[in-house]
C-alpha cells in the first residue's frame, strides 16, 4: 500500500489523468507528496505504513523539513514574479495565483508562513522585495540584483553624473556672463519710433544725373509724397520680440531643457511636509500634516504626523504638497529647477502658480514665475 506507479505504465498515466488540475488542499500530504481526491483516500493513506515512515523521518528532524520546504515555496515564487512580471508593481496574491497552477508546487502549509501576509512581509524585510500595503491588498516589486542590472544601474548613474557635471558647467559660464554684462553697466536697448514728418507738405526732389560718354543730359524730376507710416500689431510685436536679449534666450533654452529632463512622474522628498488626502486610512488621518522622513522606491513615503506624532507608510497618491506662507521656505519637487530651495515670494491664486526665487547654489537670487502648485512644497526648517 502506498507503492507509486512506474512512469510510464498504465496504472501510473491512469493516475495523472484522474488527477489532473488542482484539488482540495486538505487532502494533500506534505511529506509524501501525495494529493488525494477525497476524505477516505486520504485516510487510507494517513494509515499506510509509507505515511508513517515519513512521519518518523519529520519527527527526528523537523526544523530541517520545513526550511527546505520554505525555501523551496519562497524559490517558486520568487522565480514567478521575476520571470513573469519583472520589476513591475504586483499584487501578491495575482502571484501566488499563478505560483499554485503548477500541481506539483510546495504548500504553504508545509511551511513556516501560515498566510501569504506573513510570507510577504518576510520578504520586505530579508530586502527581497519591495512591499507596500494598500486598500486593494499587499503589493510587491521584484528587487533584481543581477550582475547585468547592477552595471547598467552604474553606467546609468556615471552619465547621468555626467550631463549633471556638463550642465552645471554650461550654467556657470552662463552666470559669468551676465555678471559680466552687469559689470559693464546696463546695456542700452534701442528705441523704435514711428515715422513722423514735420511737414507734410513737403515735397522729396531726388536729382539723378547719368554720366555718359557724350555730353550729360538733364533728367527729369520725380517729385512725390511719402504718406506716414503707422506701425501694424504684428510690427509691435516683432519689435517687443527683438528687445529680448541674448541672456535671455539662452536662459529660456536652458529652462526648456531642465524641464524635459527634470519633469517625472514621481515628486516626493525627504524633509518636506505633506498633506493627506485620503479617507481610507480613517478619519483621524485624513487633512492631517506630516514630515516625509523616508522615501521608499521612488512612490511611497514614510510620513511621520505633526500633531500626533504617528507614522504612516503612505503612497504619493494619497498625498498633496503644502503651500507656506510668503517669505518661507520651499523644496522644488517638480519640474526645470528640481531638486532646489527657494523662498516663496507671491502666490497667483487665480492661475494656480507661484513665484519663487532661489535660496542657494548656482543660481541663487534668481526669480521664477509660473510654478503650478504641485511642483514646490513647503520645507521642513526645524
Amino acid at each position: 500500500m502506498g507503492k507509486k506507479a512506474e512512469v510510464g505504465t498504465p496504472k501510473y498515466l491512469a493516475n495523472k489523468m484522474k488527477a489532473k488540475g488542482l484539488q482540495k488542499l486538505r487532502w494533500y500530504c506534505q511529506m509524501c507528496q501525495k494529493q488525494c481526491r477525497d476524505e477516505n483516500g486520504f485516510k487510507c493513506h494517513t494509515t499506510s505504513e509509507s505515511h508513517q515512515r515519513q512521519l518518523l523521518l519529520f519527527a527526528d528532524n523537523s526544523k530541517r523539513y520545513i526550511d527546505d520546504f520554505s525555501y523551496e515555496f519562497a524559490k517558486g515564487y520568487m522565480e514567478i514574479l521575476r520571470r513573469q512580471f519583472g520589476t513591475k508593481r504586483v499584487n501578491a496574491n495575482k502571484v501566488y495565483q499563478e505560483y499554485i497552477h503548477d500541481r506539483d508546487h510546495v504548500h504553504m502549509n508545509g511551511t513556516r508562513w501560515v498566510t501569504l501576509t506573513g510570507f510577504v512581509k518576510w520578504l520586505g524585510k530579508t530586502g527581497q522585495a519591495v512591499v507596500d500595503e494598500t486598500e486593494k491588498g499587499w503589493f510587491i516589486t521584484y528587487i533584481d540584483r543581477s550582475p547585468e542590472t547592477v552595471e547598467r544601474e552604474e553606467m546609468k548613474k556615471k552619465k547621468q553624473k555626467m550631463d549633471k557635471n556638463d550642465e552645471e558647467k554650461q550654467m556657470e559660464f552662463v552666470e559669468k556672463q551676465i555678471r559680466l554684462a552687469q559689470k559693464q553697466g546696463p546695456s542700452v536697448e534701442p528705441v523704435y519710433t514711428e515715422l513722423v514728418r514735420d511737414n507734410e507738405e513737403e515735397v522729396l526732389k531726388l536729382d539723378i544725373k547719368l554720366k555718359t560718354d557724350k555730353q550729360a543730359t538733364p533728367t527729369p524730376q520725380n517729385i512725390f509724397k511719402i504718406p506716414p507710416t503707422v506701425p501694424t500689431e504684428s510690427k509691435k510685436r516683432k519689435l517687443d520680440d527683438k528687445k529680448k536679449s541674448a541672456l535671455d534666450e539662452i536662459r529660456e533654452l536652458e529652462e526648456s531643457k531642465r524641464e524635459k529632463q527634470n519633469r517625472k512622474d514621481y515628486w516626493i522628498a525627504e524633509n518636506i511636509i505633506v498633506k493627506v488626502i485620503t479617507r481610507n486610512l480613517g478619519e483621524e488621518y485624513y487633512k492631517q500634516k506630516g514630515i516625509v522622513k523616508e522615501v521608499i522606491d521612488k512612490y511611497v513615503a514614510v510620513v511621520k504626523l505633526l500633531d500626533s506624532g504617528k507614522k504612516l507608510k503612505i503612497d504619493q497618491e494619497h498625498l498633496e504638497t503644502v503651500i507656506p506662507a510668503l517669505g518661507k521656505l520651499v523644496k522644488v519637487v517638480n519640474g526645470a529647477y528640481r531638486g532646489e530651495t527657494a523662498t516663496l515670494c507671491s502666490v497667483d491664486e487665480k492661475n494656480f502658480c507661484v513665484e519663487i526665487e532661489i535660496y542657494s547654489g548656482l543660481l541663487k537670487g534668481r526669480k521664477v514665475k509660473g510654478v503650478q502648485y504641485e511642483d514646490i512644497c513647503k520645507l521642513n526648517d526645524h
